[in-house]
């Protein structure tokens, strides 16, 4: 059973000359992680305004717990969490009075529902009199999060929770996420610019443009992708990329890491041919391997 569903949604600024949203549809199923994945300017904080009643569309629908956001955004606002972007908590409040704060305004207590919040508040616990503003990126994380839980929501809305945030702090957060979908069987919509989370998720979706591009299980898209791919790296890594995109029988190259991906037409070149070809164009230590694609490449897969 869907927890939430959109369909057709279309969204605009400036008097329709910025289309942030294009039509898109999906469903959200019950105690699933769905993750959105794009790039900054996809349309993901503009849907997930939308979805918390902070925005109106232009035109679709969307029923998040049963309820239409815009008929009943009242009600929906009492069975979501919302943790926007951008920290967005009281600076100038101590990390206790925060989560007090957000209790109080949805008439519960902090006791009440600790349950809930009780192993990410342990981690932030021993800095409860330090002011909000004054607490690193990844304690401020956890205090968002506390705030959007406190309140036993229903379903929890992420917008880019982990950016800017150092990789511990990520990975420590995802640990959270799961334990919560585990124990609570709560419903979690994220959406990040890292291809890298796709996995966390039960299932995603790739949004580019107000669009999205695909929705499946991260193993599903990953195994979809039928490309010959190549890692491929020298002593000159910066020209490399031009000159990629200038062989016959490669399609696309990109960067990745360490490497420069590229997908190949492998009736017209050879991983041999290739090296040959960038050694009389100038390159040296080449090196180039197959490799299994990421969920990277396959967003890259479906660019236009």
């Amino acid at each position: 059973m869907a927890i939430v569903s959109v369909e057709n949604l279309k969204m605009s600024y400036g008097k329709g000359r910025v289309q942030a949203l294009k039509g898109v549809s999906f469903d959200v199923g019950e105690g699933e992680i769905f993750g959105l994945i794009g790039p900054d300017g996809a349309g993901k904080t503009s849907l997930f305004r939308v979805l918390t009643t902070l925005l109106l569309a232009d035109s679709g629908t969307a029923v998040v717990d049963g309820m239409d956001v815009v008929k009943d955004y009242k009600k929906i606002r009492q069975h979501i969490g919302y943790m926007p972007g951008r920290f967005s908590l009281y600076q100038d409040l101590t990390v206790e009075e925060n989560l007090s704060f957000f209790a109080t305004v949805f008439n519960t207590t902090i006791e009440e529902n600790y349950h809930l919040v009780e192993d990410i508040y342990r981690q932030i616990e021993p800095f409860k009199k330090r002011k909000a503003g004054k607490l690193s990126g990844g304690m401020k994380q956890k205090l968002a999060l506390s705030c959007a839980l406190i309140h036993a929501p229903h379903v929890l809305f992420l917008d880019e929770p982990t950016t800017g945030v150092d990789p511990v702090s990520r990975k420590e957060f995802w640990e959270m996420l799961q334990k919560l979908k585990k124990n609570f069987k709560l419903s979690i919509v994220v959406s990040t610019p890292y291809m890298d989370e796709a996995v966390q998720c039960d299932r995603i979706a790739f949004i580019q443009e107000g669009q999205l591009l695909t929705i499946d299980t991260p193993e599903n898209i990953i195994r979809a992708y039928t490309r010959t791919l190549w890692a491929v790296r020298s002593d000159k890594m910066h020209r490399l990329l031009t000159d990629l995109r200038g062989i016959t029988g490669v399609n696309t190259a990109f960067a990745f890491g360490e490497n420069h991906h590229a997908t190949v037409d492998s009736s017209v070149l050879t991983i041999e041919s290739l090296r040959e070809q960038l050694v009389v164009i100038g390159h040296h230590n080449i090196v180039i391997e197959a490799v299994k694609p990421t969920t990277e490449d396959c967003f890259m897969n479906l660019q236009k």
